[in-house]
Formats: structure tokens, C-alpha cells, sequence
């Protein structure tokens, strides 16, 4: 008998064969609102059988990929900084097996621990970030290690003029002010992002999606729900362009599921992961 081992949909391919790997960080320990995206990975998973592993948007299906779903970390509890180096010691040995990687969150920081190891790696990396909020704090109730300073961090780890937000409608005045100077932030929206596809061509690029970017009306699952979201279908023709960047590190997060108990937001988190593998694998 086959033993039922749960995986995201299709992406039950051995690790040595695969040409991408799966993996959760359920991780919510500086959630400044409402907790609960330590579910999310395996909300993920679990509701993924209920879509198609077709996908009619870019007319690709994910039994033709060779993706490996490795499972949770099992990430402490109450040791912030213990979390982003087991996080960043699975980043840095997918890369060095050279597989490329989508991680599932958990809350907004688990990013800072696979951005380091992407970031050794691609000394010229540029992020891309879609979100609804800034998270440029410099500090959060004096935690220097939160969701909303993640950014900051990217930030200081990389300098001026390799970030580039959309979406972004909640934050401090302090935190626009610093964009203005050292990142590339677009308000509100996703406009814009097909001319930064043009210019970060060749270039490698971290793909980090907050799901909190999309409007609550679409997706209330989440910490941190911000009215003004994007919507699902502005949201998939810009999921759609990915494959025209050399990604070379993805992660998704901030799904809450337990906010929606209808299960739409994560039936919407499913099919935003199915689209970006997609991207992600377009050339293999």
C-alpha cells in the first residue's frame, strides 16, 4: 500500500531528481496583530487537492515539473534568531545542490533567513516585493527582528536601490520618507512592475509575495488585513511576467487560514502557488 504522505499538489518528485524544492517555514513568533500564519503551509498543502495541477493562465501543468515538496522545518519556539539560521541553512544547501526553491511562510520574516543565503550567493540580487505594507521599520515594541522590519533588514543587507515594493498602502510616515531615498516604492498598486521586469532583466531577483498585498474582500486570511488591496486578477498578470526574471529565490506568507472559515483565501493562496512554481519552472 502506498503510504499517504502529504504533499503540495504534483510536487511529490524525489529531491536528487528535482529541479525545484518546496518548503515551509511555520513561523509567527513577531506577528504584531492578529497570529495564526504558522498554519498556513500546511493549509497550503492540505487544500491544494481542490484545484487542477492545469493551469489555463499560462497553459502549463505541474505533472510536467520535477518538483520536490520537502515538508516544515520544525522551527523552536521563542528563539527568533535560531529560526532565520535553520531557515537559511535549508536555503543554502538547496542552492548548493543547485535547485531552485519556493518557501512557503509563515509570517513575513522567515524572508530575512532565505534572503541571507540567496544574497551570499547573487552579491548583485535585487528583491521584489509585493505587499501591503512597508516593513521598514527600524524596530517594532524594540524587537529589531519582526515582520514589519524584514525590509529594513533586505535593506541593509543589500543598499540602496535594490528594492522594489507594489502594493504598498499601510506603513509609518517615517518609513515612506526612507523609501523615497533608498528603496523603489509604488503606492497602492502593481503598476509599474512590467517596466521593473524590463529593467532587472539578466539580473538575479528575489521574489518575496506578502498575500496581505491582495484586497481583504479577496483574501481576509490573514494577520494584518489592509482595505485597498490589489485585486486576484491584477495580481496573476503580474505572476505571469516572472518568467521573464532570473529568480533565484521565492517565498510566499502571511496566510492566516483559520480568519477565513470559508476557506476561500486559502483556496486563493493554493492558486497562487501553483502559478508561481509554474514561472519559476518555465524553461524546464
Amino acid at each position: 500500500m502506498n503510504k499517504n504522505i502529504q504533499t503540495f499538489l504534483a510536487c511529490d518528485a524525489d529531491y536528487d531528481q528535482a529541479d525545484l524544492v518546496l518548503f515551509g517555514a511555520p513561523f509567527d513568533g513577531t506577528t504584531s496583530f492578529r497570529p495564526g500564519t504558522r498554519f498556513g503551509p500546511a493549509a497550503i498543502r492540505n487544500e491544494s487537492f481542490g484545484i487542477e495541477t492545469y493551469s489555463p493562465y499560462c497553459d502549463r501543468d505541474l505533472t510536467d515539473c520535477s518538483i520536490c515538496d520537502g515538508g516544515d522545518l520544525e522551527l523552536p519556539f521563542g528563539n527568533t534568531p535560531r529560526v532565520l539560521e535553520m531557515i537559511r541553512s535549508q536555503t543554502e544547501e538547496i542552492l548548493k545542490d543547485g535547485k531552485k526553491f519556493l518557501m512557503l511562510g509563515g509570517e513575513h520574516l522567515v524572508t530575512l533567513g532565505a534572503l541571507e543565503a540567496v544574497a551570499d550567493k547573487h552579491p548583485d540580487l535585487h528583491v521584489i516585493h509585493f505587499d501591503a505594507h512597508t516593513d521598514l521599520r527600524t524596530e517594532y515594541l524594540g524587537e529589531e527582528l519582526s515582520h514589519s522590519t524584514v525590509l529594513y533588514h533586505a535593506w541593509k543587507l543589500l543598499g540602496d536601490g535594490r528594492i522594489h515594493q507594489f502594493g504598498i498602502r499601510s506603513g509609518e510616515k517615517y518609513e515612506f520618507e526612507f523609501a523615497k531615498e533608498h528603496t523603489h516604492l509604488h503606492k497602492f498598486d502593481l503598476k509599474g512592475f512590467a517596466e521593473t521586469v524590463q529593467r532587472l532583466q539578466g539580473k538575479p531577483v528575489y521574489f518575496t509575495l506578502d498575500l496581505d498585498v491582495l484586497d481583504p474582500s479577496i483574501f481576509c486570511g490573514t494577520g494584518t488585513p489592509e482595505a485597498g488591496g490589489v485585486t486576484f486578477k491584477e495580481l496573476m498578470e503580474a505572476i505571469l511576467l516572472l518568467h521573464k526574471l532570473d529568480i533565484v529565490g521565492c517565498d510566499i506568507n502571511e496566510l492566516s487560514p483559520h480568519y477565513d472559515h470559508s476557506g476561500t483565501s486559502t483556496a486563493v493562496a493554493c492558486k497562487v502557488t501553483r502559478e508561481i512554481l509554474l514561472q519559476l519552472l518555465h524553461n524546464h
